[in-house]
């Protein structure tokens, strides 16, 4: 008998602009409470009068990077899972206004499994190493395998992570 899930019973918030996102997000997480959102104005709503435990954000299209500074204000863990902004600098801002993880969309079939390692209990350190471990792949395949060592801020970043 396998292990029970941490996502059991979690409310959870997607936003995306993408009807067909969501409804794949929603069917990925059986055992959340999801809620939905496909623009700005609702997701900002739901934010400001409901609690969740993990948001799951797209960054264009709904204003990811303004939902995701009112959700991490609220305390909320949040995930940044996006298509077309899936770039350094995105990544970059993400980090910097306090996101749990960022996934390309490339990657969504993991999703379930980054939200469980997320709920962990092991912390952010952990969440990022894991983060940086999964799309370092993508990355380097856009822009070389020295991605970060030519980028001060994800060599401090990823260094910051190993302790050192």
């Amino acid at each position: 008998m396998g292990e029970e899930s941490p996502l059991n019973g979690k409310a959870v918030l997607v936003v995306d602009d993408e009807t067909d996102v969501l409804d794949t997000v929603e069917e990925m997480l059986p055992m959340c409470a999801v809620q939905k959102a496909s623009d700005f104005d609702t997701a900002l709503g739901l934010l400001r009068h409901n609690t969740y435990d993990l948001v799951i954000l797209d960054i264009m299209g709904v204003r990811g990077f303004d939902l995701l500074q009112q959700a991490v204000a609220r305390g909320f863990v949040t995930i940044m899972l996006t298509a077309h902004a899936a770039t350094t600098e995105a990544l970059r801002t993400s980090i910097k206004l306090g996101a749990a993880s960022f996934l390309p969309k490339d990657y969504m079939a993991e999703l379930k499994e980054v939200l469980e390692e997320i709920l962990s209990g092991k912390g952010t350190r952990f969440w990022w190493q894991k983060s940086f471990d999964r799309t370092n792949e993508y990355f380097t395949k856009r822009l070389g395998s020295d991605w970060k060592e030519k980028d001060a801020f994800f060599k401090e970043f990823e260094k910051s992570l190993k302790g050192n």
